[in-house]
């Protein structure tokens, strides 16, 4: 009896930078038939879902891409979110992806026939399908955290949450209430703030903001990018040394480089006590935590907006909803006509993975994660899990561009396909000995880092897993991380 003819070469769930990525890459390792699945309903993951007033990336434009496909005609050194999201649509055009992509489509589970050897891969709209390969991009900030405020069913306003932004909505005489005070929040807050009648900032946790070099790109740069692309080359390598500088000296290397640390702590607070002239205002947004617990984030507008007449910081902590307002532990009433939820996303729950996904031995990869250790070989691959291709795990976000991690990933693809195709397999898993080695590395050079060495505890960040560990970022510079990526020993894997 022949062997079962299977649905596709590969799914990819997810059509965001990272499941593109993993599609071009498999493209070129020869496999044609791919399913790219899409639960929203276009391309450009975080670009698309995300587009609240003020959305910018904060990492400049010429290192957040695909170093292979510069895009010489960014309007701006922090480039726009429509901006990503148009180039994500080049991308998709340009590399023809986008047939290969279905919108629309939620992946609920995913299981693994060792008998077949091949993943069935279930929707939501009760289909299933099978595939040789299984790869999950779904992104590392996915999953929307909506907490749970008494009383917030009462609340008769409007509400809104950042990922899920109206943009007919208009703040101009209303009195509105942030809730949160992450990267999204400090984009947002000085675009309400302009129009809003009155804004109430509500922080659990400050966070460390450092001052934004940002400026238009002149067209004639533009041009020159354009026609001397090794111009754009040489910018690229120049702001990528200043983030890995940032990454390596004062996040990774704490231990060693505390001066480092301590130098951009001091910038953040000069910043600060620049841009706000209440001190008591200053000493609530001073954070209490070691910069780099919690990602810093860029911004000259978010500190100046607390010297306005129309914005409140209030810290003390939510009780409770009424139908009109918020009451907080310290008695204050705060009346609102609209409530934003700027409260970041969910990864240790329910995005790692954002499916069931059962390998091999009936192994369930979440509740293997939740009830043991968060752990992937390279950032990549899971023991028990045959031709899985996990690209957002615990240990792979590597730098502070999503793009090095996400070509990183494309290098080991193509090892791995390569030696697939040299020894005339189609079943790669790696070995539980290769994947004890990766951890138990990765957990010692964590030792040196900001997470482990400087003091997190009032951080509240989402680099750490719910058994406390600082489980997200592969602790290595980029260049390392490119290299091994490309050459990690092929015994690492076994093969049929």
């Amino acid at each position: 009896m022949g062997e079962k003819r299977l649905d596709h070469d590969a799914v990819i769930v997810g059509a965001g930078f990272g499941g593109m990525g993993a599609g071009m890459e498999l493209r070129r390792q020869g496999l044609e038939d791919l399913a790219i699945l899409e639960r929203e309903d276009d391309l450009g993951g975080t670009w698309h879902v995300n587009h609240y007033p003020g959305l910018a990336v904060d990492i400049a434009s010429v290192t957040y891409s695909y170093s292979f496909e510069p895009n010489p005609h960014w309007s701006r050194l922090f480039a726009p979110g429509a901006e990503l999201k148009k180039y994500a649509e080049h991308i998709a055009d340009k590399y023809d992806l986008r047939r290969h992509m279905e919108f629309g489509v939620a992946v609920v589970r995913a299981e693994w026939d060792d008998d077949g050897r091949f993943w069935t891969v279930h929707t939501d709209d009760g289909r299933s399908r099978t595939a040789r390969y299984l790869v999950t991009a779904t992104g590392f900030l996915s999953q929307p955290h909506i907490p749970d405020f008494p009383g917030i069913g009462d609340f008769t306003g409007e509400i809104l949450h950042t990922t899920a932004w109206d943009d007919d909505y208009d703040a101009t005489g209303k009195r509105v209430a942030v809730i949160g005070t992450g990267a999204t929040a400090v984009q947002l807050i000085p675009e309400l703030a302009r129009k809003a009648k009155a804004l109430t900032v509500f922080q659990r946790t400050p966070i460390w903001v450092v001052p934004k070099i940002d400026f238009a790109i002149p067209d004639g740069v533009q041009t020159l990018f354009e026609k001397v692309p090794l111009t754009q080359k040489a910018a690229r390598l120049v702001n990528t040394s200043l983030l890995e500088a940032l990454m390596v000296f004062g996040v990774l290397h704490f231990k060693q480089a505390k001066p480092g640390n301590k130098l951009a702590a001091l910038l953040s607070k000069a910043h600060l006590r620049a841009q706000v002239r209440d001190r008591k205002t200053r000493r609530e947004l001073t954070p209490s935590y070691d910069f780099g617990c919690k990602r810093p984030t860029f911004s000259n507008t978010y500190f100046r907006v607390f010297n306005q007449p129309n914005v409140t910081l209030q810290t003390s902590p939510v009780e409770r909803f009424t139908p009109g307002g918020i009451i907080s532990e310290d008695g204050t009433e705060t009346e609102i006509d609209t409530l934003v939820l700027a409260t970041g996303f969910n990864l240790w729950d329910t995005n790692f993975p954002a499916f069931q996904i059962i390998g091999r031995d009936g192994r369930d990869l979440g509740k293997w994660w939740r009830e043991g250790r968060f752990q992937a070989y390279e950032g990549v691959a899971v023991p028990k899990m045959p031709n899985l291709l996990s690209l957002n795990s615990p240990y792979s976000y590597s730098g502070l561009s999503y793009f090095t991690t996400i070509e990183g990933q494309m290098k080991h693809i193509a090892r791995l396909f390569t030696e697939l195709r040299r020894r005339g397999a189609h079943t790669f898993e790696v070995t539980e000995d290769a994947n004890t080695r990766y951890l138990d590395r990765s957990t010692k050079a964590l030792d040196s880092s900001v997470f482990y060495a400087g003091d997190c505890a009032t951080s509240r960040s989402y680099y750490f897993n719910q058994h406390g560990e600082a489980t997200l970022l592969r602790p290595s510079s980029t260049l390392a991380t490119l290299h091994e990526m490309d050459s990690f020993p092929l015994d690492d894997y076994s093969y049929a």
